[in-house]
């Protein structure tokens, strides 16, 4: 997580005061000055800012706020334990608005307030950019994409962004998701026949991450990955790299929140770091080129961006300021990180809890069946194919939308276990949030895997895997209280492209395939990581059975 330390006003004014004092001396300090500062600075660190200050004299000193001594806070519990799961409890002790603290009396927010929330994301969001220091580490893999841009600039591109992302644009790329989904599942059965077995234990994290990385460059770009067939192609390489989850590279990662610099220390974490920048940058830079390149014969296709460029295009004829070939260029860093392995992660989750509801997966299995009843015969593969080349017909006849108990069970995995469990935002101006005053400067989390699970919303069955409980929602579940994809002008652009692709995936694998719990392999549930993405720190493994076998 992020953190930032903030002086008061009046703390910056007398340190800077006593700068400019010290400089206008031009003499060498006495024994006494040297003394005098060497007892102010710990006065200052650890009196003022990490006792006086947050206790007696703060804004937010009115704001519940959890037990502990400023000087270390929260920060132990919160590093040590699950991203939002510390939260959830001090909600349930404190109210939907609460204050802790990072090291030194850094104060911290969470928000699970319907009305703050509403604030935040609808009526005055762009006062709450994500804090720079947030986005240091982010943005080397992810680009200036839509992801991390602010203010004026993030409507510009969300603007140019929207036709690529519309209802009819994702129906339209629909064949792709088939194609890729039913070809991993080959791929497994594949591996199967070659062992002469009809039960093997899969890895399905790295699997679905491959498959939905060749998902994101055919259908945002045209362009093949083929990282199912080779899993060892160097962009997927590049993405290992990033989600690595040793000691040495969480503990950097977590002081380089603190210290930006700290990313030239020659560690091998940062090396990582730097070569999957460079490989990402390179194969972002190789497609733009081409796409560009090929802008005026793109008419027919629909991939995401030939309908940015061409909208592109358009907007620049008009007179307007359109997107830079450097701006797109982001965007395809930010749909290639952001847009492969959250649907990934959460695909993996949904397997993962289906394999331990065993009676969910059945029930799902028969809706699938009766809804798209071809999908579990033998030679279901090869009608897929040879539809591919009518892609509207094909995505009437295979609308995942029409199946609404697979609707419950996406959307009821991604309350339960968000593929991304919170946002953290910095106010730019002094707001009032719940009641609250919080001045400009204030950090503020979005917890989705807090508001998620609590019972404020849900009742007392909020940490129970109940897809049936979307059919009869609590009197107090708001559209806040999902919080998965955030919501309004900094809501997720792509949440309809995953969606669909999730559904897809689900409906293909459970047609061929049967998910058991695989025992010899450590419970997923028992160590989250958060790295962008909550996932399992040793990956997903579940036993694979052919279906009916």
């Amino acid at each position: 997580m992020a953190a930032r330390i903030t002086l008061p006003p009046v703390a910056a004014a007398t340190v800077v005061g006593a700068a400019a004092w010290a400089y206008q001396l031009q003499q060498p300090m006495t024994d006494t000055v040297m003394i005098a500062l060497a007892l102010a600075v710990p006065f200052y660190v650890f009196v003022w800012l990490s006792w006086l200050y947050p206790l007696y004299f703060s804004p937010l000193r009115h704001v519940p706020t959890v037990p502990g001594f400023p000087l270390w806070g929260q920060f132990f519990t919160i590093i040590t334990e699950e991203c939002g799961v510390p939260q959830r409890r001090w909600h349930k002790e404190h109210g939907s608005i609460i204050r802790y603290f990072f090291p030194f009396g850094s104060e911290r927010l969470s928000i699970a307030d319907d009305e703050a929330l509403k604030q935040m994301t609808l009526k005055n969001p762009y006062n709450y950019p994500k804090p720079v220091r947030a986005k240091l580490w982010m943005v080397r893999i992810l680009g200036e994409g839509v992801l991390l841009a602010e203010g004026w600039e993030h409507i510009r591109q969300r603007k140019a962004l929207a036709a690529g992302f519309s209802t009819q644009a994702i129906r339209a790329l629909m064949p792709i998701f088939w194609e890729k989904s039913m070809l991993m599942a080959q791929l497994w059965r594949d591996e199967m026949a070659a062992a002469k077995v009809t039960t093997k234990s899969f890895e399905v994290l790295d699997w679905l991450n491959r498959c939905t990385l060749d998902i994101i460059g055919k259908a945002g770009f045209g362009y093949e990955f083929n990282s199912l067939k080779d899993p060892e192609v160097p962009i997927r390489q590049a993405y290992r790299l990033v989600f690595d989850f040793g000691l040495m590279s969480r503990l950097l990662h977590g002081l380089q929140a603190f210290i930006p610099a700290s990313k030239l220390i020659p560690a091998k974490m940062n090396r990582d770091m730097e070569t999957a920048r460079k490989i990402i940058l390179s194969k972002a830079n190789r497609i733009i080129c081409e796409k560009l390149a090929d802008a005026q014969n793109n008419v027919n296709k629909k991939d995401i961006l030939a309908l940015i460029a061409r909208e592109n295009k358009e907007v620049k004829a008009a007179g307007e300021r359109g997107l830079s070939s450097t701006t797109m260029r982001d965007q395809i860093m930010t749909f290639l990180g952001a847009g492969h392995d959250t649907t990934a992660t959460g695909v993996a989750w949904t397997i993962h809890l289906l394999s331990t509801h065993p009676e969910i997966q059945l029930r799902l299995r028969d809706e699938i069946r009766e809804h798209i009843p071809f999908l579990f015969t033998g030679d279901h593969q090869d009608q897929v194919s040879s539809s591919l080349v009518d892609p509207q017909r094909l995505a009437a006849a295979l609308d995942p939308d029409k199946l609404p108990y697979l609707d419950n069970v996406c959307r009821e995995s991604l309350r339960y276990i968000p593929p991304i469990p919170m946002t953290v935002r910095q106010s730019i101006k002094d707001d009032v949030l719940g009641g609250y005053r919080v001045p400009g400067g204030t950090v503020i989390y979005v917890l989705a895997n807090t508001i998620n699970r609590l019972p404020a919303f849900w009742g007392d069955t909020a940490d129970e895997f109940d897809p049936d409980r979307w059919d009869a929602l609590p009197a107090g579940v708001v559209p806040n209280a999902f919080m998965t994809f955030l919501h309004g002008p900094r809501g997720c652009i792509g949440r309809k492209f995953a969606e669909t692709e999730m559904k897809i995936l689900l409906c293909c694998l459970l047609a061929v395939f049967e998910f058991a719990r695989d025992y010899d392999t450590p419970d997923p549930e028992e160590w989250k990581m958060w790295r962008l993405v909550l996932r399992p720190k040793d990956g997903v493994t579940v036993r694979v059975r052919l279906a009916g076998r």
